[in-house]
């Protein structure tokens, strides 16, 4: 995830329709060393570019046609291109339009470079690159897998079934053997072999789970009970639940601090919790506007990113200072604001 303020995630949410562009920048290619954060808004079915230098929204991708749309992104290791899996036009496991394709796009040139067609509607939403071995796994639900797509040549070159419906979001071990989904519906999560290319363990957490995260050391894998307002903590030792985390309110999107010690979660209610992993307790709350969805952790380890939706209004995307533990900027993003994406230099 390096390069460009421009078209990171440029057709996040395009159905494979042209693509309008306005920024108040240059043409494309004009800040192609530039970082930037990329935030899907799923109320206007665009995508906003902002500067975290300045703070502010510096161009927004709109699509043409909006029958379909995209949730998540990742983006290639030398940062030049951007995955986006076009989910369809509903949330998960409502009835609608299903996605079938993930777009490639071409960062600095802020154009499609390419398509993966997975043959038939398969609903593809969370898209990870994973360095150690060099491929794009994509969630995708309907055929209840993973899916592998070698992005060198954008085809498909395996699957990892998921043995669940809904697996939604995916997080994988940093030693790349290791993967975990989220299976909404379900209410579980799956513990997958990348290297085997099979489910090695279903664990149940609830009636109903959301979001996923894995710890630094690989040791914990987090995700949020939406039938309770808890955290479960799952040791990957055992690959059961080792503890519960009670939240203030409904969790949702997770991620942990670069230096290991603390995980944020995104809540209901405007809220986001500071969650010691030490002791698996919430040390902290901070107020955030809105519906806080997904949470970014800058590189540098100094600043968090939440994007928070507000009904009927713009959404906004919060910058939480990590030293301070305040909220030093609220940036204006597009209504439902949910999917965030960081793009390095």
């Amino acid at each position: 995830m390096r390069e460009s303020i421009w078209v990171i995630l440029l057709l996040g949410f395009c159905a494979g329709t042209s693509l309008l562009c306005s920024a108040a920048g240059d043409g494309p290619g004009a800040a192609a060393h530039a970082a930037a954060l990329i935030v899907v808004n799923q109320g206007d079915l665009n995508i906003s570019v902002v500067d975290p230098a300045s703070a502010r929204q510096t161009a927004t991708i709109s699509e043409e046609q909006s029958t379909m749309h995209g949730h998540e992104a990742a983006a290639s290791a030398d940062g030049r291109i951007a995955y986006v899996p076009i989910y369809g036009n509903v949330g998960v496991g409502q009835p609608g339009l299903d996605g079938h394709e993930m777009l490639a796009i071409d960062i600095a040139e802020r154009k499609i470079a390419g398509r993966v067609d997975f043959g038939h509607g398969v609903r593809p939403h969370c898209v990870v690159y994973e360095p150690l071995s060099g491929m794009l796994y994509v969630t995708t639900e309907l055929d209840q897998s993973v899916t592998i797509v070698d992005p060198r040549t954008l085809k498909v070159v395996g699957a990892i079934p998921t043995g669940q419906p809904e697996s939604h979001m995916l997080a994988i071990s940093h030693d790349g053997r290791r993967g975990y989904t989220a299976n909404v519906g379900p209410g579980t999560v799956s513990v997958l072999d990348m290297k085997a290319r099979k489910t090695i363990a279903v664990i149940p957490i609830s009636g109903n789970t959301q979001r996923i995260s894995i710890s630094n050391d690989d040791s914990m894998v987090f995700t949020s009970d939406q039938i309770k307002p808890q955290l479960a903590v799952i040791d990957t030792s055992s690959n059961k639940v080792k503890a519960w985390v009670a939240l203030p309110f409904f969790g949702y999107g997770t991620a942990v601090t670069r230096d290991g010690r603390w995980l944020l979660v995104a809540m209901q209610h405007g809220r986001v919790a500071v969650v010691d992993l030490g002791t698996l307790t919430v040390a902290r709350t901070i107020d955030l506007p809105g519906a806080p969805q997904e949470v970014v952790v800058r590189p540098d380890g100094k600043v968090a990113y939440v994007s928070c939706t507000r009904a009927g209004q713009v959404g906004q995307v919060a910058a939480i200072d990590l030293a301070q533990w305040k909220v030093e900027s609220l940036i204006d993003a597009g209504k439902g604001a949910d999917g965030l994406a960081w793009a390095a230099r």
